[in-house]
């Protein structure tokens, strides 16, 4: 039980970050791109209580791989070319997890340099932070790949949109209403797993301990 309490006491800024970053970022971009609805809506911050999903977050915190937070409203009507924009917004979302991957990787590798040449101690502080870095490259990672899967309302379904031609983009769009379910159905299959870990495994092996 008490391995069970440190864990998610070790995963709980990554993940609550992790969410409220990515939020952030689709709102950020739809703002820079003419849509002031996330500001409007007060979405244009980092504190998490302006993001965050209690469902979302709790299975975020059971799975360490899979989670959500409240979805940004963004009004198309705003955006001079919808299709296009709705592309570079969404992507936003994973891009900026991948960011935060990659500073956590190097933030520990600064912080394990900085040990070995004692310039900070590895006292009792030092290998929790550790480890919750080493958190922060996984649940990052895990967003930005779960949104990329190219199924509306992810972002990658979004992305996909943006690229396809007008019509074919139309049928993609129908099945927004499902996409729910056929993620539901991969990840009750393990099908999801299938596919998560082992890019998992790969970018964050690389990340932190570099080519073996």
């Amino acid at each position: 039980m008490e391995a069970i309490v440190q864990k998610l006491i070790i995963y709980a800024v990554p993940i609550l970050f992790g969410l409220t970053v990515h939020e952030y970022a689709h709102g950020f971009m739809a703002d820079r791109l003419g849509d002031p609805t996330p500001r409007e809506m007060g979405r244009l911050t980092l504190n998490p209580l302006a993001h965050l999903d209690l469902v979302g977050t709790l299975v975020f915190f059971a799975t360490q791989a899979f989670g959500w937070a409240k979805p940004i409203s963004i009004n198309t009507d705003n955006l001079a070319a919808p299709r296009r924009y709705m592309m570079w917004i969404a992507l936003a979302g994973p891009l900026a997890n991948f960011l935060l991957a990659l500073f956590c990787a190097l933030l520990y590798h600064l912080l394990n340099f900085l040990a070995i040449i004692r310039v900070v101690s590895s006292g009792w502080l030092f290998v929790p932070f550790q480890q919750m870095l080493v958190a922060g490259v996984v649940v990052n990672i895990s967003l930005g790949l779960i949104n990329l899967i190219p199924i509306p309302p992810l972002d990658g379904g979004r992305i996909l949109a943006g690229i396809l031609p007008e019509k074919a983009s139309g049928y993609l769009e129908k099945i927004d209403s499902y996409g729910a379910i056929i993620l539901i159905i991969l990840v009750l299959s393990n099908s999801l797993n299938l596919f998560l870990f082992p890019v998992l495994s790969s970018f964050t092996g690389f990340l932190l301990y570099g080519v073996r």
